[in-house]
């Protein structure tokens, strides 16, 4: 599932950003209604999380411009708790209603009933601690990657690198992406930390292997896929 995160609170924001990749859902963040409607109205997201209190455009606001024209499942949440607010929001077309402060395990089954009744399901994975590309193995819990039972030796960057890739397989990522996600950095066209820390990563996971799956691709960026020969 692709979830759009609308919030402007920062921490909450990226508090909400790592617990659903952690749960292998793909999250982009929004810090004003603004921003998020237009990343709403460009990218086909499975799932929007969307506060009421923001800057710009409030939430319903945005919630009442994006009903004109979609009906992805909308999640509110807010720190105003009346009973009015709520039956608002749900007038307005939300699906479920969150109040703040919620707990995460709470948030997180609301948004798997969400996917369930849309008939959308996060990534398959062997747990919600282990990833796995083909022989590639991902122990999140454990801080272990692994190729063909072979043990690999990843600094604290390249294991955070390898476990975007692969959360985000088949899809090309840019340096910038890389740079903000696993660096949180903006990006600097004359640094190539991207680059180093890409091709030693790809010394310790493809080289030593006959099959390939770390890719460039040119002037986009990087993807982590099985390829057929």
């Amino acid at each position: 599932m692709k979830v759009l995160v609308i919030e402007d609170e920062k921490k909450l924001a990226e508090y909400l950003r790592r617990a659903l990749s952690d749960h292998n859902y793909i999250v982009d963040v929004a810090a004003d209604g603004l921003a998020g409607l237009h990343l709403a109205k460009e990218i086909q997201y499975d799932l929007i999380l969307l506060d009421i209190m923001l800057p710009g455009m409030d939430g319903l606001s945005v919630l009442k411009e994006l009903r004109r024209s979609s009906r992805v499942p909308v999640l509110m949440l807010t720190a105003r708790d009346k009973l009015e607010d709520r039956v608002h929001g749900l007038h307005e077309g939300a699906d479920d209603y969150l109040s703040k402060p919620f707990a995460m395990s709470e948030l997180l089954a609301r948004v798997l009933a969400l996917g369930r009744r849309s008939g959308l399901h996060p990534p398959q994975t062997d747990g919600p601690n282990l990833l796995r590309v083909g022989d590639l193995e991902l122990d999140l819990l454990r801080r272990r990657a692994s190729r063909n039972g072979q043990r690999l030796d990843l600094t604290a960057k390249e294991f955070t690198l390898l476990a975007l890739l692969m959360r985000r397989q088949g899809e090309v990522l840019s340096r910038l992406d890389l740079a903000e996600q696993v660096w949180d950095m903006n990006f600097n066209s004359n640094t190539n930390v991207v680059e180093v820390a890409v091709r030693r990563l790809r010394g310790k996971v493809d080289d030593p292997f006959e099959r390939k799956l770390l890719h460039t691709v040119r002037g986009m960026g990087y993807v982590l896929e099985i390829r057929e020969p």
